[in-house]
């Protein structure tokens, strides 16, 4: 067995599904994760569609092996405890549907986010807290964690029910940013399949050691993601936890949806950090040792590219990331 290296195609829904999967493989990849709900759109995947009749799933999934593809994973990031009614009970829809189709077409895994509630039950607004010194975020902690538990209790039965794993990103605004509160959840609800996937970006701009990370989750780690980060001189003076964002106009272009009626804001000129391809922000030697604490996991697991590079096009930063993943994974 090896590691199965391919790439998200969320940075490539401006083409049809056939002409990303050529693309894909024309990069020497084997691996593909498609898009499924929640946040952005699932132009990869008529999830409608794929519910309801067998023949269209043994044909999509005939798509990829036409290209020598494997479909490894269904994302569907959102935050599915998010209290406007728009986009938390949309979120979580999404999610159950995408964890049904997972078990019809026989994908292991679904990515997600854990999510973020309100501060309390008349909250409006998902809320994030973030070292709680002062005791009344911890109440207000408390009573996130008892809402993700009720959700997550229902999730976990409903993956296994599927044969399904959820694997969470570790993403800040969430509950579950990090390898402690991954294994909290799974702690307090004790799920079977729920765990992480591995997405080392957050973790590098939250200066953790990503491959003590994957060491101590061990078989949590369900699935990984091939994203890279840097820190910039704006950390000087701003720090990781920076909120010096715009907004962006509603008619921008190419602006990035996260629910009805809200978009990803616009990064300062001078950021303390940000995403970049594979290897530009750690270098090969670092991606090498990432790839075989993986595989000390599962040396089958499948580690997908997430192109948010935005000093690249979608296929220069797509054909960067690849060339210097698979340069990494001829030194493990």
């Amino acid at each position: 067995m090896a590691l199965k290296l391919g790439a998200y195609t969320a940075c490539l829904h401006d083409r049809p599904l056939a002409d990303a999967l050529e693309i894909l493989r024309s990069n020497g990849l084997t691996s593909v994760e498609v898009n499924s709900g929640g946040f952005i759109p699932s132009p990869h995947c008529p999830v409608d569609l794929l519910l309801a009749s067998d023949k269209a799933r043994r044909e999509y999934l005939a798509g990829f092996a036409a290209h020598d593809l494997e479909l490894t994973g269904l994302n569907c990031n959102g935050n599915p405890l998010n209290p406007l009614p728009a986009i938390g009970p949309k979120h979580s829809d999404d999610l159950r549907r995408s964890i049904e189709l997972a078990g019809l077409l026989g994908i292991r895994n679904v990515v997600t986010m854990s999510g973020t509630p309100g501060s309390d039950p008349d909250a409006r607004y998902p809320s994030w807290v973030v070292n709680p010194w002062d005791g009344v975020y911890l109440e207000v902690l408390d009573y996130q964690w008892e809402v993700a538990a009720r959700f997550w209790t229902e999730i976990d039965a409903l993956a296994r029910a599927n044969d399904v794993r959820v694997a969470i990103e570790m993403h800040p605004h969430n509950l579950v940013f990090s390898p402690v509160t991954l294994r909290r959840l799974v702690d307090l609800v004790g799920a079977t399949n729920i765990g992480a996937e591995m997405d080392p970006s957050h973790l590098m701009w939250q200066g953790m050691d990503v491959v003590a990370c994957i060491r101590w989750l061990g078989p949590l780690v369900f699935h990984a993601a091939a994203k890279d980060a840097a820190i910039f001189p704006g950390v000087a003076i701003r720090g990781v936890l920076d909120t010096s964002f715009e907004a962006v106009p509603a008619d921008a272009p190419d602006k990035t949806p996260t629910g009805y009626g809200y978009w990803c804001a616009r990064w300062p000129d001078d950021p303390a950090w940000r995403f970049v391809a594979v290897g530009l922000g750690h270098d090969v030697p670092y991606w090498s040792e990432f790839l075989r604490a993986l595989a000390e996991v599962d040396p089958d697991m499948a580690v997908n590219i997430e192109h948010e590079d935005a000093g690249y096009s979608r296929l220069e930063g797509l054909t960067i990331a690849a060339e210097n993943l698979r340069a990494a994974a001829a030194k493990m």
